[in-house]
């Protein structure tokens, strides 16, 4: 509660709404899909590209938001394999906002004990934000409090065709491939599996992320845009996760409720 005296005014709905959440409860580890950026700028008349400079500010709260919170990794779903059919002219301003992030922001992650790390395919990358990249995460990697991962150049698919092949490059036999050796070949292999996904704008799908990993996570759909996701938000996201009868594919017996709620 501390962490948030400094942001959040007494007596507002935000206040009222950390209150509701059970601090130990956490998820460990949430997602989110970032969606929503064109259909905000589309209701106000606007290019594509003005709701991507928005949905920056929602970056900066959700990554704010976590970190107080204690939310060991949010990972953000920034530009996907898919993306790159978008017209060039929007895929260079997504990399531009991208860097433009990075250097206005690493202080301020580093300062708050926060390290920054990607996954996926950035090699595939321009090198000018390779460099932005490598140098975030150097100077954030000695870090210790909430990871920021972020996807990039990201597909769920792209990730268990690398992973099936680096299997295979080592020359595992067919009965040597299994789920343990699959997970410590994905690009998420040092981190927990997501216990909850967000996706904002109200579409009911995953869109290629994390397929491996979003098995048994809790999903939670807002309608709410991208650009407009702020706190409350995310604290809504939270209050439902911690409704919620995590059974992992089995029943729970109520003497194991405790011991999974807390997992």
């Amino acid at each position: 509660m501390a962490d948030f005296a400094e942001v959040i005014q007494p007596g507002s709905r935000e206040e009222q709404l950390l209150a509701q959440i059970e601090l130990t409860r956490l998820p460990r580890h949430i997602a989110v899909i970032m969606d929503g950026n064109g259909r905000w700028a589309k209701k106000r008349f606007l290019p594509r590209i003005a709701g991507h400079r928005a949905g920056v500010e929602a970056v900066r709260a959700t990554v704010d938001t976590g970190a107080r919170l204690g939310i060991e990794v949010l990972t953000l779903y920034a530009f996907s394999v898919e993306n790159w059919k978008r017209p060039a002219y929007e895929i260079e301003a997504l990399m531009t906002f991208l860097k433009e992030y990075l250097r206005k922001e690493i202080n301020n992650l580093d300062q708050n004990n926060i390290r920054f790390q990607t996954i996926g395919r950035t090699n595939e990358l321009d090198e000018s934000v390779q460099f932005e990249l490598r140098s975030a995460i150097h100077q954030t990697a000695n870090n210790t409090g909430m990871i920021l991962n972020v996807a990039l150049n990201y597909g769920g698919r792209v990730e268990l065709l690398d992973a099936v092949r680096s299997l295979v490059a080592e020359g595992k036999a067919p009965e040597e491939i299994t789920e343990a050796t699959i997970s410590q070949r994905l690009y998420t292999k040092n981190l927990p599996d997501p216990d909850l996904m967000i996706r904002t704008s109200g579409e009911m799908r995953i869109s290629n992320f994390l397929l491996w990993q979003l098995a048994y996570s809790e999903i939670y759909i807002t309608d709410v845009l991208w650009p407009d996701f702020r706190r409350p938000h995310f604290f809504e996201a939270v209050i439902d996760y911690q409704k919620r009868e995590r059974r992992y594919g089995g029943l729970v017996e109520p003497s194991q409720k405790l011991m999974v709620n807390a997992s």
